[in-house]
């Protein structure tokens, strides 16, 4: 014989899954990501080093958005993707109701993202309660590249090109400042070969062997922030909603590599190229830059 909270427990599992139902409907027609992401996934993109026991501690259930190995068995926001879950999810959720206290999940967090090692029946029915925040216990897994519970499946790529970049350059720890984001494909790779580039010509202009990390340094200061200084005085990104600062210095250097190339015209240093491609002449350029440090100083 069931009881009234037999009943809401099995009813809540029937919304939740209906809900699984309805966010698969959308992620395919949208393109979104349809399943949690996946630890071994991210390990092996971000070459992740740890995980370092942080004890137990209080965590936002939105940032939840992996798991260690049952990935599949839930939604990208863990609504159950199977009726199989359905005895030990009711289980769970009568305990909510019935206001059982339940161990701390165990969780690994990497950048803002939390994967579920232990306990993903519990942040699912969470998530269907509404609850905003959970009792977890905490491995951090340090990384170099921060990431967010949004990140989609396409991002990794890129997010592994730029942790390979990072490992080449030592960028970050050269220019802690420094936080080159890139939407386009290939993007940090072609960047290695600006430096290399930019780090054989320095030779040939200094009469002298350049080291990598001078190099590197020399490229981050006079070709790479010189642009992007032009895009932040003008405000360009507006024009550019869905592009980063390192997608615009790209587009520049693709340009002045053609006109080059193509038109023969002789190469112009970086900030000018600049202004140049976003149709900005100096006069003009002067005078925003000139209204920005009046605004700056009020």
């Amino acid at each position: 014989m069931t009881t009234p909270l037999d009943d809401k427990t099995q009813a809540d599992f029937q919304q939740a899954r209906f809900k699984a139902f309805m966010h698969r409907v959308w992620d395919s027609l949208s393109g979104q990501r349809t399943t949690l992401l996946s630890y071994d996934d991210i390990k092996e993109k971000l070459h992740i080093g740890g995980p370092i026991y942080r004890g137990v501690q209080t965590v936002r259930v939105d940032q939840i958005a992996g798991s260690l190995n049952r990935y599949h068995e839930f939604d990208r926001v863990f609504m159950p993707a199977s009726n199989t879950l359905s005895a030990r999810w009711q289980s769970v959720n009568r305990a909510f109701y019935e206001d059982v206290s339940l161990p701390p999940v165990v969780l690994y967090k990497v950048g803002q993202v939390y994967f579920v090692v232990d306990g993903h029946h519990r942040v699912s029915v969470a998530r269907k309660q509404n609850q905003l925040f959970i009792d977890a216990e905490v491995r951090e897994c340090s990384t170099r590249v921060n990431i967010t519970p949004d990140i989609r499946p396409e991002d990794l790529e890129i997010i592994h090109d730029k942790v390979h970049f990072l490992e080449r350059t030592s960028l970050d720890k050269l220019k802690p400042e420094a936080n080159i984001k890139l939407t386009i494909p290939d993007g940090f790779e072609r960047m290695l070969e600006h430096i290399a580039v930019h780090r054989y010509f320095m030779g040939l202009d200094w009469k002298r062997d350049i080291s990598e990390e001078e190099a590197i340094n020399h490229w981050h200061d006079h070709v790479y922030m010189p642009i992007v200084r032009v895009i932040r005085e003008t405000n360009i990104i507006k024009e550019f909603p869905d592009k980063t600062e390192g997608d615009l210095y790209l587009w520049v250097l693709d340009h002045q590599h053609y006109l080059e190339s193509q038109e023969g015209m002789p190469l112009q240093p970086p900030d000018a190229a600049a202004r140049d491609f976003f149709g900005i002449k100096g006069n003009q350029a002067a005078a925003v830059n000139k209204n920005k440090q009046k605004t700056e100083k009020k």
